[in-house]
């Protein structure tokens, strides 16, 4: 181990950042983050640090280092681009037994200034001893998508029961696993979810139980996957995908993002496809609850977001009847996905002030749709599940007053390497729809926007 890692505590200590800059700036953030009192030395001040002290955050000694000018602090940071100062202050810092940090000179420090991932009071640090500061940025950031923001108020939490849990569990294997089932099970959830109080009632009546086995507690979370590019999956979407003990996914969830679940998590599919439903949404809203009951987290894994065109609304009333406890995470819906995707602004100040999304499904072979607000001035339309209706769609616009040469754009598995856009105009598209071999998911973009297609293209899908 070349560093034993260390947290000092610097709350209304002396510290001293020798260096005026945007470097400095970041360092006297940290400190000032840790509610250090810091002294910066520098002749100049880059516009950050002139902010704080005219806020009077930190005290500003205007001049160049000197020797005398290392007094009583606790801990010196020298962040200038002055390689004969920075050395100079690492000499004086290790004659007097200063911790002392050169950034971006680890053979100059005693210590160094890891990434930090800050839930307080949990903190973690990740060094690669000044190696690879690029790479602990990178392990920095691969960790924070497993650790939820909340985990701060899930210790304070804990803090708080934490002498009544010692008197009442004694066994400290007991109390451990006690712990555990608090940290992993329903009460953690509530505190992600931003139920504090409920969770301080149910660690109080866990508490209560003493050494009894807590009783399971099943939960449904009714998450969105997004459009199809794992790597859209919000932070706690990728979290509770690896606690689950059941999902139960439809047919627009990638195989990708399936193998993000945990491995021994029980897979149920329940996809749908136009007159092809493997289960009817009533026993799908039943069998969640069902599930639930019998104390299983059942993760409910819709494509795109479960609110905009996912039914998410029919699930969780069925919850809420059968008192099962429910948490939902958004995703990114398949129209800010697919149109990101495609260079399609949905809205853009030259072509589109609003977007308006309705849903494609044929009804007795026609549209059962608002014409008249379909085809406004200056809006974006974006029609879910219409690929089965794209022609007749065009059609019907044009009839109630939409120009035919208004762009209209197809696009196909959007996000994913297997994307396809097809653009032309609403006159001409039934056309190129018979060309070409669409399949779903597809999603429909019409309006002025779909004109930026052609300039703003970025994504380019790898087969």
């Amino acid at each position: 181990m070349q560093y034993f890692p260390m947290f000092f505590n610097l709350n209304n200590k002396p510290c001293l950042v020798v260096g005026g800059g945007d470097i400095a700036a970041r360092k006297v953030s940290l400190l000032f983050r840790a509610k250090a009192r810091v002294t910066v030395i520098s002749p100049e001040l880059c516009e950050s640090l002139q902010r704080r002290l005219n806020a009077g955050e930190i005290q500003h000694i205007n001049k160049l280092f000197e020797i005398a000018d290392v007094i009583n602090y606790v801990v010196i940071i020298a962040a200038t681009d002055n390689q004969k100062i920075n050395r100079l202050v690492s000499d004086i810092a290790h004659q007097r037994n200063i911790p002392i940090n050169v950034v971006d000179q680890p053979s100059l420090c005693s210590f160094i200034v890891p990434s930090i991932i800050d839930r307080a009071p949990v903190q973690v640090a990740v060094s690669t001893g000044g190696a690879s500061p690029i790479l602990a940025r990178l392990l920095r950031a691969r960790l924070e998508t497993w650790i939820p923001a909340a985990y701060g108020k899930l210790a304070i939490l804990m803090e708080e029961f934490r002498s009544k849990v010692k008197t009442h569990f004694i066994d400290p294997d007991k109390r451990r696993y006690f712990w555990e089932s608090v940290v992993q099970g329903p009460i953690a959830e509530m505190v992600f979810s931003g139920k504090e109080e409920s969770a301080r009632d149910a660690l109080r009546k866990a508490v209560g139980l003493g050494e009894k086995t807590m009783p399971g507690r099943g939960e449904v979370y009714l998450v969105g996957a997004g459009p199809g590019d794992p790597d859209l999956l919000t932070f706690r979407a990728l979290r509770l995908l690896q606690q689950a003990d059941v999902i139960v996914y439809d047919r627009l969830v990638s195989e990708k993002i399936l193998d993000l679940a945990r491995r021994d998590a029980d897979l149920v599919y329940v996809g749908k496809a136009r007159d092809k439903h493997t289960l009817p949404q009533e026993d799908i809203n039943q069998m969640l609850a069902r599930i639930a009951k019998k104390g299983k987290r059942v993760l409910r894994l819709k494509g795109g977001d479960p609110f905009i065109f996912g039914r998410g609304g029919e699930e969780i009333e069925t919850l809420m009847e059968e008192g099962v406890p429910f948490q939902i995470v958004p995703g990114i819906t398949a129209a800010s996905g697919a149109a990101s995707y495609a260079g399609i602004p949905l809205t853009h100040r030259d072509y589109a002030q609003s977007v308006l999304f309705v849903t494609g499904h044929l009804k007795d072979d026609s549209m059962n749709l608002n014409w008249t607000a379909l085809i406004q001035p200056r809006q974006t339309l974006v029609v879910y599940m219409g690929l089965l209706g794209a022609k007749t769609l065009c059609q019907h616009l044009i009839e109630h007053g939409m120009s035919p040469q208004m762009p209209i754009a197809l696009v196909q598995q959007a996000t994913t390497s297997q994307q396809k856009i097809l653009v032309s105009s609403l006159k001409c598209m039934p056309t190129l729809i018979d060309a070409n071999e669409i399949k779903p998911p597809t999603l429909i973009i019409v309006g002025e926007v779909v004109a930026l297609h052609k300039k703003l293209a970025w994504f380019s899908p790898t087969h």
